[in-house]
């Protein structure tokens, strides 16, 4: 057996003064890196946020310390999406068949508000959120088979969801929905909200199928088909509308309420809250919530 003469006594100078300077440089790279934190506790931890470490499979769940407080009664003027939702998360936290699900339509007019007061209503029965922002589902994947198998029921949540020509994280998201050869798991579902129906955008162009396409697409339609496909995979759509005037005031009085504004002072609140919403271009539910929180907080500082 051969065996490796020592470093000659001139050489271990510059030796000791290489293994120094790599030790200083893993330094200076472990620092780079995000510490390594423990999976959470899903027996406390009722949600937590997906942030990407830019290496494939070595993303951190950060758990959400305080949730918010909405709940499925402070949701008004949306009972038929509301019940659709629900009756879709009930299936799923009992271990029945459920669909992904897809919230499209107004801002302000409830979608992820929804979402956050199922968390609040079924997460006694096991049912969890993690929020996954668009620029992170390239590890969609990777959050998936970390869940596969647990006993809780996981939400992916991902909120004001959609893509412009050209990204491919979507392509990531087609897959988990329905796409991979291996099968989604049973204890997670998918969640989505966004402005628009087909998440990507369409032009008008594409649609002529005669004419040849600006950039060169020999079978636009094609095109149209890919961008479509990806709503598709959602198998229940959730449309929300604009409130009337009616509506808004509504959940107006409702927030209200849940300030201890008395019966009397929030009638005499309707100008100021139709003034409001008219400065604001809209009667949608946020609006209402942000008109409500301004006049309890003047009340309060009068008081």
């Amino acid at each position: 057996m051969t065996t490796i003469p020592p470093f000659p006594p001139a050489a271990q100078p510059a030796l000791e003064r290489l293994l120094t300077r790599a030790e200083a440089l893993l330094a200076r790279l472990e620092a780079q890196w995000p510490p390594v934190l423990p999976e959470p506790d899903w027996q406390t931890t009722l949600a937590c946020r997906w942030r990407s470490s830019g290496r494939a499979g070595s993303g951190t769940l950060f758990p959400v310390p305080i949730l918010h407080p909405i709940r499925l009664s402070d949701l008004t003027g949306i009972d038929d999406q509301k019940a659709r939702l629900v009756a879709n998360t009930r299936q799923f936290v009992a271990g029945r068949p459920a669909n992904n699900a897809l919230l499209t339509g107004a801002r302000g007019s409830g979608k992820s508000s929804l979402v956050k007061a199922l968390l609040n209503e079924f997460a006694g029965q096991g049912l969890r959120v993690i929020e996954v922002d668009k620029e992170d589902l390239i590890d969609l994947a990777d959050i998936v088979a970390r869940l596969e198998g647990r006993a809780e029921k996981f939400l992916i949540f991902c909120d004001d969801l959609s893509f412009e020509a050209g990204e491919n994280a979507y392509k990531a998201l087609k897959s988990v929905l329905d796409g991979s050869i291996a099968a989604p798991p049973e204890n997670v579902l998918i969640y989505a909200t966004s402005n628009r129906r087909h998440l990507i955008p369409e032009y008008f162009a594409e649609n002529l199928q005669g004419a040849p396409a600006e950039n060169g697409e020999i079978h636009p339609g094609e095109a149209v088909e890919e961008k479509i496909s990806l709503s598709e995979r959602f198998g229940l759509w959730v449309s929300f509308y604009p409130f009337d005037q009616d509506g808004y005031l509504d959940i107006v009085a409702h927030w209200l309420r849940s300030f201890g504004v008395s019966g009397a002072d929030i009638a005499a609140t309707r100008q100021d809250a139709l003034n409001w919403a008219l400065g604001r271009g809209s009667r949608s539910g946020r609006v209402a919530w942000q008109f409500a929180r301004d006049y309890a907080g003047r009340e309060k500082q009068n008081a």
